[in-house]
């Protein structure tokens, strides 16, 4: 699951900026999604000049990119936007896949690095889905496209077919008012929620990474339901046969689906030690960025090679360790000004510099007042062990708590 495409505050953010001037030659390269923060920076940290388009603006995106521009109707606002920007391949980040006509718009206009409308489609329709779980020896839950005959004994949730990290998903009863988009009536199933990174090329899949999802977590003040974070497993404590069900998945992908690039797939590992993929995210995700931080292989340059897209510096020093993450969600209206900023600012420097990368992300403007609800930003930490790297998280969150409200 990946972060919510929900508007970031009420208030009204600066639109973006223009281009401005950077030293050497870089090629060009168009980024848009709901969030393009951490797409962006792997991207510029390959060597690439990001133009980004989406729905936040976030202060650290426009920090790193060398151009960018807010989309104020998301997603209808993406199209306008990219037609700004200088002839170039793009590639688009969560939630762009359930918004088939704006990558087709815009794929009609410059070149896709990514999966197209077509095989999103195929990729993301549960039946569908079900079949190709199949043949890679692998589970999907029950999942029906009408709520006639389905349990009202919380045994089954409530879906939007477009949902991305987790929103509108709803527990099914007899009291819940009627939906208001496309639905799927789901399985609930019991297990640990895993996310897997898995790089795909024209016959063959590998995973990069594996991470424990956060989902609706209280110390978060997330939602229900809501995607709020993700902790890399080590190698090490990754049980074999979870390795071989997400490799045979890659690889299945890879073959049958037509899929390539960085994609993720979330899953709930059962008691019996079997996966059950609950979808396929066809594009970079949300997790992938922690495995870039502990590896240093940087997640564009893979994805865009697997378009014949070559990075001017495809790896970097990666900071060993155990990479977490967490997104802090309001409790209340949230005003963000500059005072806010830099209080945050000097609370997070020592733990940047003990990291090697920033310890903040996703940073709002000034001039917003965040809904109850939204996300606030994210945190990093890092840990030699998974504990560790937990409670520092833990540790990190409630500080940014302290300063925020």
């Amino acid at each position: 699951m990946d972060p919510q495409p929900s508007t970031a505050g009420t208030g009204e953010a600066p639109q973006g900026r223009a281009a401005r001037a950077t030293p050497g030659p870089r090629p060009p390269l168009v980024i848009v999604g709901a969030s393009c923060r951490a797409a962006a920076a792997s991207a510029t940290a390959a060597g690439w000049a990001v133009h980004a388009a989406d729905l936040f603006d976030d202060r650290d995106l426009a920090a790193t990119a060398v151009a960018t521009r807010r989309a104020g109707h998301y997603p209808d606002d993406l199209v306008s936007a990219v037609a700004s920007f200088p002839p170039a391949p793009w590639c688009y980040t969560g939630a762009l896949e359930n918004h088939h006509h704006i990558l087709d718009s815009i794929a009609a206009r410059r070149p896709l690095a990514g999966n197209d409308a077509a095989c999103v489609r195929y990729v993301r329709q549960p039946a569908t889905l079900a079949t190709i779980l199949s043949l890679a020896g692998l589970r999907a839950p029950e999942s029906v496209a009408a709520p006639d005959g389905v349990p009202t004994d919380g045994s089954f949730l409530r879906k939007p077919q477009a949902s991305a990290g987790g929103r509108g998903i709803v527990v099914w009863t007899p009291l819940l008012p009627p939906a208001r988009e496309p639905c799927i009536w789901q399985r609930r199933t019991a297990g640990e929620p895993l996310s897997a990174v898995l790089a795909l090329s024209a016959d063959s899949g590998r995973v990069l990474g594996i991470t424990r999802q956060l989902v609706g977590a209280a110390w978060c003040r997330a939602p229900a339901f809501a995607f709020c974070g993700a902790i890399l497993m080590p190698h090490a404590t990754v049980p074999t046969q979870v390795y071989t069900q997400f490799d045979s998945l890659a690889t299945t992908l890879a073959a049958r689906c037509g899929l390539r690039g960085i994609v993720g797939s979330d899953a709930i590992l059962e008691p019996d030690g079997l996966l059950t993929v609950l979808e396929v995210n066809p594009r970079p995700t949300a997790s992938a960025e922690l495995v870039e931080r502990s590896t240093g292989a940087s997640i564009m340059a893979l994805h865009l090679a697997a378009f014949g897209h070559a990075s001017p510096h495809p790896s970097h020093a990666g900071c060993p360790g155990v990479w977490s993450k967490a997104i802090l969600f309001a409790a209340r209206p949230t005003p963000i000004d500059a005072r806010l900023l830099d209080r945050l600012a000097a609370r997070a420097a020592p733990w940047t510099g003990a990291d090697g990368h920033p310890a903040l992300a996703d940073i709002p403007r000034p001039g917003q007042v965040l809904r109850s609800g939204t996300p606030i930003l994210t945190v990093f930490a890092r840990g030699d062990t998974e504990p560790e790297s937990v409670a520092e998280l833990h540790h990190r969150i409630a500080a940014v708590i302290a300063v925020t409200g």
